[in-house]
This record gives structure tokens, C-alpha cells and sequence, in this order.
């Protein structure tokens, strides 16, 4: 006989707690069994959205073209290509479909029956990988007796009494739904449940916000997705480090939404007022468009407070990026890392030469009330603080490593050592670092946390940034070589796949199954530059949603499928508008190419989660051998 230890006695006693009758816990021992030989769900992975709402919720509710491929695949035989189409865009945007049927007077009870037909047969077929429990969590609430009831009818109706019993209560639900004028939200219910069972599991891998005007909606769909992770990308720094009260960030983005014609979102979105800092530049730039003046005033105040952080962190090795200083007013030149450059100078009157990085007293009243204005903004917080509780700095997830930005690395290859509070920092480590000190800045404001969040944002050593950003020189060099952003040598070793086999050993996964998954550098695609990099070891899916990199992308953006038989890229032609698509049926364009097939097909139990409740099923079977054994009686144990 095995002996087991007090201490693993002591833990079963705790877990048969749980369990009020031999009967529960042999049942909860057969439903993990079962639920571990289910198919692996599918996952999607999307990065670099940058505010464009309207393309992004396209594809959440296309589901990257998986569901009009489900259409295609599963109702093709009785379907046309039009009435594919049309299924397609009512399962996308019920709402809007059903007004116009309304409209034309075309919404009848026999389209509501044929349409709630085809929607049930989707869904069965799409639940089949999950437990009937789990469907029902993923069902709308109110409407979850009546579609759970739908989903389970036979697939194939015979004569017996029994089946056809059975059908003519499904009918009888359907009828009774169209009767009581509740056709449309059946039906609403159905397609939401539809693009739940179609996606799993989420993954964003950084930056939702700045360029596109409507990253606060995004925001708003990812709150309400049903499963989702983020890794934060340079762009969602240096909102979180606004929000959490750093000057130099809010200035930040302050300047980048003036430069991207993008104040909505201030201003509307998080209700953050910029008539202060207006009537400010009236009076400082009388010569300059306002909106002009608005983003130099920023950008002066930035500079200035970057100086100042610089200057009390000289850990953080961004010293170049200190220039104010360096300004030869007579000369209108500017010392940047050892050579001249002709700068900018007319616009630099609230620059002092004795003191160039102090703010005006002007200065500090816009300041003092923007940074109130972020920090009470309850919107924006609602949006920061989803961003803590379901973000990190980088993700490992079943077999794969996520994360924005690089590992920062030296040009032989080795982890690039960074030196922060005496010790000495790389690869997994200093990512753990940046991601604790990340949240320290949120949850507790100290002006060191703070002032990591812009080291985040733009240090040539961050591992969300990875390169030097020539933020001073484009906005007052005129010569695009001083432009140039040398970036960090993981961006060209990541094509090795020595390279990309250690890093993920760095971060306990297997070389040889595993898979590292980041955006931030857009594939040009136009130039023949492929996502796949290191042997398809490393996937970029960073493709453009930006409308501003579709010219060098070439395409509008990836999508990245994982799910039970391997990992394949969706890439994604540019999005028209909602209402065209709403109005026409029009559909974005994407081309699938599956990369990795796996040898088998992958279960629950080979997933992270599978192998937690595996554990799990182990512990219920030692705990079942002690009842029986007579170690442990249950409180209850119904003989």
C-alpha cells in the first residue's frame, strides 16, 4: 500500500469538503474525464488595432471569416451564394438586418422560421467541441432555456413517436416565439451565441489605442467578450501611465491624439477638456492653426518633462534623448549624439536657455488640470483598470509565448542585461520587472513607477518599444536622416530559429512545439516581407489595421487561428465602413494560409487548463481511494 504524507492527507481532507456524497465525487471524476477528451477551442490572436474601431468590429463579428466559412461548410448544400451572403451578414449585425426586413415589410413568419433554422444548425454544430455546460454560459442570459433546448434536437428526424414528439416541440417553440413578436431577438440571441461558440479565447497582443478615433469602443467590445487576455503594447503604456498620474505621459498623449487629429476621444470619449491648453496656444502661437499650436505647446511641455525624468533616472540609458540643452539658438542647430543638425527654432519661445527644461507657470496650471482631468476621468479608469486585470506585460498560453513589442537582445544573441535598482536584469526577469513595476504605477503611484511607464513607452531598451524613437528630431529637424529609428537586434535575429528556441526556453516552453507570437513592427508585405519568421517558429501579426500603414502593409491586417488541427493566418483586405457593410452585405476580403499542421489533433487535456484539471481529476481519484480505504469519511456520504 501507498503511504501518503500528512500533508497530502491534510489537503484531501480540505477537498472532500466539497464533495457531499461518494456519488458527486465519482460524477465530478467522469465529467473531467470527458471534458479532457473534448477538442482544443479555437483561439485568435490580433494585435496593432490602433483605434479602428469600425474594421476591428467587423472581424469580431466575422469572427476573422471563420463564420462565413462555417456558412459555406455547413449549409453550402442548401444555400446559395446570395443567401450565404445574407446569412453571413445577419449573424454579423442582426439588429440592423432585421430593421430593414421590418422595412420592407419583409420579415415574415416563414423567414423568421427558415432563418432561426439555419442559425440552430450553425450553433449545434459549432457547440460540438464544448460541454453543454459551458454552451449554456455562453448563451444570452434570458434567452438561455429556449436556445438550449434548440441546440439538443436530433440531427436527423425519424418516425418513432418519440423523435417526432420531439420535433413538434421545437416547432412549437420557434411558432410561439414569432407569435409574441420575439422572432427578431431570438434570433439576436442565436448570432451572438453563434460568434461566442466560434472564438474561444481572445488574444490582443497591444495596442488598442492612438492613430484610429475610436479606441475607447474598442475597449467597450473587449470588456464585454466573453474571454479574453491582453499584452500590453508601447501605445497602451502610455495611456496606463496617464491615467495612473505621470505629467510626462499625459503630455504624451495629449500631443500624439493632436497629431493623429484624434482629440475625440479626449474630449468626448474620457470627457479630458482641452480648452485650457487652448487658450493657452491663442495667446503663445497667435500665428499657428490652433489645432497646429495645441500639438507644439504639448510637445514643448513634453520634452521639458522628459528632460527632468531623464535627468533624476539616469538608470533608465535615455540621455541622448535629452536636447533641449542642446540647442544653438544663433546657430539653429542642434547636437544630436555627437553631430549637428539644422533645427526648428521659431516656435521655441517657451523654452528658456537659461533653464530650457522648466514649465512656465502657464505651463503648469494646463498641466495641473489635465492631470486631473485623467485621473477622475471614471471612463478612461473603467478602461485602464480592464487593461490591469486581464493585461500583462507578456503571456504564455498554451505552448506559445506572447507579447508586443521583442526580448530585448545583443547582437551575439545574449539577453540584453538591463540595471534597475542594483540588480541586474534580462530576458524572462526583466520582463517580470517591467510588469510588476507597471502595475505598482497604477495601483500606487510612487514618481519611480511613474517614470518607468515613459522609459516603457520609448526607452531604445524597452521591451514594448525596442527601438530609438526620433520623437525631437521629427518634429523640429527638417532632414529625414536624423529620422532614422535603429531598432534593437532581436528584429533581425528573430529570423534564426536558434534564436526564437531560446527565448521560449527562457520562459519554460518547449523549443520544439512552441511558437512566439508579437506585433509592433508592421510586415510589409508589399516588399515581399512575410509574418513568419525564424522557419514559422515566430509569427508577426502585426498587419496593418492602421490606415495609415496600409500603403506599406499592403493588406489590413491578421489574424492569427490556433485551434485543435493546427495554426493558420487569416490576412485581411481593407474594411469599407459598418453602414455599407450593414446596408450591402459587403464582407472583408481575407485569405487563409495554414502553416502548421499538428501530427495529431489537439485536446482539452493537452491545453494549460486541460492539464489543471487533469491535476485536478488526479487529486478527486486519490481522494476516492482514501474513502475507500477507509483514511477519509465524508461528512455526508448518502448510503
Amino acid at each position: 500500500m501507498i503511504q501518503v504524507s500528512e500533508d497530502r492527507m491534510k489537503y484531501l481532507r480540505l477537498l472532500s469538503e466539497q464533495f457531499p456524497t461518494n456519488e458527486a465525487l465519482c460524477t465530478e471524476i467522469s465529467r473531467l474525464g470527458a471534458y479532457l477528451s473534448l477538442p482544443k477551442g479555437t483561439e485568435h490572436f490580433m494585435s496593432d488595432i490602433h483605434g479602428e474601431y469600425e474594421a476591428f468590429c467587423h472581424i469580431m463579428n466575422n469572427c476573422s471569416g471563420v463564420i462565413r466559412e462555417k456558412v459555406h461548410l455547413w449549409l453550402g448544400d442548401v444555400l446559395t451564394s446570395a443567401q450565404e451572403d445574407a446569412l453571413c451578414t445577419l449573424i454579423y449585425y442582426p439588429d440592423a438586418v432585421l430593421r430593414q426586413m421590418k422595412k420592407q415589410e419583409a420579415d415574415t413568419p416563414d423567414w423568421y422560421r427558415e432563418q432561426v433554422d439555419h442559425l440552430v444548425r450553425l450553433a449545434r454544430m459549432l457547440s460540438s467541441k464544448y460541454t453543454r455546460d459551458k454552451v449554456r454560459r455562453l448563451m444570452p442570459a434570458d434567452w438561455a432555456f429556449l436556445l438550449d433546448e434548440l441546440l439538443h434536437d436530433q440531427n436527423d428526424e425519424g418516425e418513432s413517436e418519440q423523435e417526432g414528439n420531439r420535433r413538434r416541440y421545437h416547432d412549437a417553440i420557434v411558432n410561439s416565439t414569432i407569435a409574441t413578436e420575439s422572432g427578431g431577438d431570438l434570433i439576436t440571441a442565436l448570432a451572438e451565441l453563434i460568434k461566442n461558440l466560434a472564438v474561444d479565447r481572445l488574444h490582443v497582443v497591444g495596442d488598442i489605442f492612438d492613430r484610429g478615433h475610436r479606441a475607447d469602443s474598442i475597449m467597450d467590445i473587449l470588456m464585454n467578450h466573453h474571454s479574453v487576455d491582453i499584452e500590453w503594447g508601447n501605445h497602451d503604456i502610455l495611456w496606463m501611465g496617464a491615467a495612473s498620474g505621470s505629467e510626462v505621459c499625459i503630455a504624451g498623449v495629449v500631443r500624439n491624439c493632436l497629431a493623429y487629429d484624434n482629440t475625440a476621444i479626449l474630449e468626448r470619449g474620457y470627457a479630458i477638456p482641452l480648452r485650457p491648453l487652448a487658450l493657452m496656444c491663442e495667446k503663445l502661437y497667435p500665428e499657428l492653426p490652433l489645432n497646429k499650436a495645441m500639438a507644439q505647446a504639448a510637445a514643448v511641455m513634453m520634452f521639458k518633462l522628459e528632460g527632468q525624468l531623464i535627468a533624476r533616472n539616469p538608470e533608465f540609458d535615455m540621455e541622448e534623448r535629452r536636447l533641449l540643452h542642446k540647442i544653438d539658438r544663433e546657430k539653429k542647430t542642434v547636437e544630436i549624439e555627437g553631430k549637428e543638425w539644422q533645427v526648428n527654432t521659431d516656435h521655441l519661445q517657451n523654452v528658456s536657455e537659461e533653464d530650457p527644461y522648466a514649465l512656465t507657470p502657464e505651463e503648469e496650471e494646463v498641466l495641473a488640470g489635465l492631470r486631473k482631468a485623467f485621473r477622475h476621468s471614471y471612463r478612461l479608469h473603467e478602461h485602464i483598470d480592464f487593461l490591469y486585470r486581464r493585461g500583462w506585460m507578456y503571456r504564455t498560453f498554451n505552448g506559445n509565448l506572447l507579447f508586443h513589442g521583442c526580448i530585448p537582445l545583443n547582437e551575439d544573441g545574449s539577453f540584453h542585461e538591463k540595471t534597475l535598482n542594483g540588480e541586474r536584469l534580462s530576458g524572462k526577469a526583466f520582463m517580470d520587472y517591467c510588469d510588476q513595476v507597471a502595475r505598482r504605477a497604477y495601483y500606487k503611484g510612487d514618481r519611480y513607477a511613474l517614470d518607468f511607464m515613459w522609459y516603457l513607452w520609448c526607452g531604445s531598451d524597452s521591451p514594448v518599444c525596442g527601438r530609438k524613437i526620433t520623437t525631437f528630431a521629427r518634429a523640429f529637424v527638417p532632414e529625414k536622416e536624423a529620422w532614422e529609428e535603429p531598432r534593437n537586434a532581436y528584429y533581425l535575429l528573430y529570423n534564426d530559429e536558434k534564436i526564437c528556441q531560446k527565448i521560449l526556453e527562457e520562459f519554460g516552453l518547449s523549443g520544439e512545439d512552441g511558437h512566439i507570437i508579437n506585433g509592433h513592427t508592421p510586415v510589409r508585405v508589399t516588399h515581399g516581407e512575410s509574418p513568419l519568421k525564424a522557419g514559422g517558429k515566430l509569427i508577426v501579426i502585426d498587419g496593418g489595421f492602421c490606415k495609415a500603414y496600409q500603403k506599406t502593409t499592403g493588406i489590413a491586417g491578421y489574424t492569427l487561428i490556433s485551434n485543435s488541427h493546427g495554426m493558420r493566418l487569416m490576412s485581411h483586405q481593407p474594411f469599407t465602413t459598418l453602414q455599407d457593410a450593414q446596408e450591402t452585405g459587403r464582407d472583408i476580403h481575407s485569405q487563409s494560409f495554414e502553416f502548421c499542421t499538428y501530427p495529431k489533433r489537439k485536446y482539452v487535456k493537452d491545453t494549460d487548463f486541460g492539464k489543471r484539471l487533469g491535476e485536478r481529476r488526479e487529486d478527486l481519484i486519490a481522494l476516492l481511494a482514501a474513502i475507500r480505504n477507509g483514511d477519509i469519511m465524508l461528512q455526508n456520504k448518502g448510503l
